[in-house]
């Protein structure tokens, strides 16, 4: 009997590079985590041949890590147009037989056309549950018609949680199934607890104002926070201004995914301000950590 070829699935996530370089320092979300502990993950196995299709960050234009093949794409500097050209061509480079995206942006249409057009299977989760409630419909008119159509042709649609199942069907009609995020465990080791902990990047949604709060009202405790520059945040550095000022708060803007479970494990607490999530993987680094979380909107 003839011994069947790898599935080929192609991951579409610009953002995801540095997680498989770690000289490279930029921003990295939730999203780009999942992605890559999929695709590291799957390229384990072989039956899958692994592509991930990332953006320019000036590396070579195809390049293989941890047995994934990497595709240079974008360059976010760029005209929109021009992207999209090179993301474009970039999904013909891979020859992928399943493409998987997560995370609303113009790049979901694109890449559900691509499909369409090729007969290709398309993939989708959600990355936030305000894709799911409505929300980015009614904040993007244009593109959050597009994005629904879009997810009305995928072959599936994976959400974090149970609750995102229901909004995504009376929003746009979607089923979808639940797939929760997941962590490589290590052996827990034992350290001194000796900070409050917050993580994320400097989104509106996650507040990251009312931690320096906390630190403020509470001079006794050290508080720690990881905080990167949200895209197109122009209040970031009055963030780091204002942080500056706290004495027993030390902020830190960028830290390797590698490095991160060291944080967790000797927090005290970890504290999530935001408004809205998904399902955050710092909810993950800190149950794997055995770190207590205080949450303030975002029921685990």
């Amino acid at each position: 009997m003839a011994k069947s070829k790898p599935i080929r699935v192609c991951f579409v996530v610009p953002k995801a590079y540095p997680l498989f370089n770690s000289d490279v320092k930029s921003v990295f979300g939730g999203a780009e985590v999942d992605c890559y502990l999929l695709a590291t993950e799957l390229a384990k196995d072989k039956d899958y041949d692994i592509s991930c299709i990332v953006a320019d960050y000036g590396q070579d234009s195809c390049q293989v890590r941890q047995d994934v093949t990497i595709i240079k794409s974008l360059n976010f500097r760029e005209n929109p147009l021009l992207g999209a050209w090179h993301v474009w061509r970039a999904l013909h480079r891979a020859e992928g037989q399943v493409y998987f995206m997560e995370t609303s942006s113009p790049g979901v249409p694109l890449v559900a056309l691509f499909c369409k057009l090729r007969k290709r299977r398309f993939v989708y989760r959600t990355a936030h549950s305000r894709e799911c409630d409505g929300t980015y419909l009614r904040e993007h008119k244009l593109l959050g018609k597009v994005f629904a159509r879009s997810l009305r042709q995928a072959e599936a649609v994976i959400t974090q949680n149970d609750e995102d199942v229901g909004r995504l069907l009376a929003t746009i009609g979607v089923s979808s199934i639940v797939v929760r995020g997941a962590h490589l465990l290590e052996p827990l080791g034992q350290k001194n607890r000796d900070t409050i902990l917050w993580v994320g990047r400097s989104a509106p949604v996650k507040r990251p104002e009312l931690f320096l709060k906390a630190a403020r009202e509470m001079p006794q405790e050290k508080f720690t926070m990881i905080c990167s520059r949200a895209t197109r945040d122009n209040r970031y550095d009055q963030l780091i201004d204002d942080a500056a000022k706290i004495g027993n708060l030390e902020l830190i803007q960028s830290v390797p995914f590698d490095e991160m479970d060291s944080f967790f494990e000797r927090a005290k607490v970890f504290i999530n301000t935001s408004d809205a999530e998904g399902f955050p993987h710092t909810y993950i680094h800190a149950c794997k950590s055995a770190t207590p979380i205080l949450t303030l909107k975002v029921d685990p």
